[in-house]
């Protein structure tokens, strides 16, 4: 059982991340969302195609301008309160790597801190364990917070996955974060040349098979863009594909900048594998 804010969902269960950035520069939307309005009619739709969970950013993860830890908190903390006061329901998740700021927003609301860095501020989980919030415990290699990969190497790039991820979600739990509301990331792209990220996707059972909860940051990543030879426009294909593997092989949590897409790739998958019956079924019965 996963349990997330006010919601519980079964192992079968996938469940929707919505990707909502509060970042002029951010890869894919080129700051769409950076402004609270168009911010929050996004939070609506994506709640209105299916989304879970909303996980809200304030920093982008590639290289760029410095954003401290009080900018963070300026883009992120209220907007948290105000999708909360309008969405009680929609559990919500801060993409951060900052105790100081993982902190700000619990305050506000927050119910899950998605630490895609890897535990690169040991404190971030005794936040999540002090608030009783959810924790994305991620693969990063290592790598600094917004830095590219370089030249990086692995003997065996799963067993590093589930080394670093497995200690980490044990150290959360050991600190006080509920157990059943730790979610391991492979961390694609993450410290990982497009390689290292279609092996990790390859192997995703591996993860599966630990007991933990796996989610997958998959949308439009340049392991996409790389493999298909497209750019960040043209991925949203590449992108649904990998989701489909990605399901078949037992991955839970999806976080995604196309929900309506992605939820029928899913629903898709889950009654093929006969976790979901179809939705109408007449035909050869008529």
């Amino acid at each position: 059982m996963l349990r997330l804010g006010r919601r519980e969902f079964g192992p079968h269960e996938p469940v929707i991340m919505a990707i909502v950035n509060r970042t002029p520069d951010s890869f894919y939307d080129r700051g769409a969302t950076f402004r609270d309005e168009p911010a929050l009619a996004r939070v609506e739709q994506a709640v209105a195609d299916g989304a879970a969970i909303i996980d809200i950013g304030g920093v982008k993860a590639g290289p760029g301008e410095e954003v401290t830890a009080e900018e963070e908190a300026r883009r992120t903390v209220g907007f948290v309160a105000e999708v909360r006061r309008r969405f009680p329901d929609v559990i919500i998740s801060v993409d951060t790597w900052r105790a100081e700021v993982g902190r700000a927003v619990c305050e506000a609301g927050a119910d899950v801190l998605n630490d895609a860095w890897g535990g690169v501020d040991p404190a971030l989980a005794e936040v999540a364990a002090e608030y009783g919030a959810g924790l994305v415990c991620t693969h990063a290699g290592g790598a600094e917070p917004r830095t590219r990969p370089h030249r990086v190497e692995y003997a065996d790039v799963m067993a590093d996955i589930l080394e670093v991820t497995f200690g980490l979600a044990e150290r959360a739990v050991a600190l006080g974060v509920p157990r059943e509301s730790v979610m391991i990331d492979p961390g694609h792209d993450f410290g990982k040349n497009t390689r290292h990220s279609l092996e990790a996707t390859r192997r995703l059972d591996e993860m599966v098979a630990t007991g933990w909860p796996v989610l997958v940051s998959l949308s439009n990543k340049d392991f996409v863009g790389e493999t298909l030879d497209r750019p960040v426009k043209e991925r949203v294909v590449g992108t649904l594909a990998t989701t489909a593997v990605s399901a078949w092989l037992g991955a839970q949590v999806y976080r995604v900048h196309e929900v309506a897409e992605t939820r029928q790739v899913l629903e898709m998958v889950a009654a093929i594998a006969g976790h979901r019956v179809p939705a109408v079924a007449r035909r050869g019965l008529a």
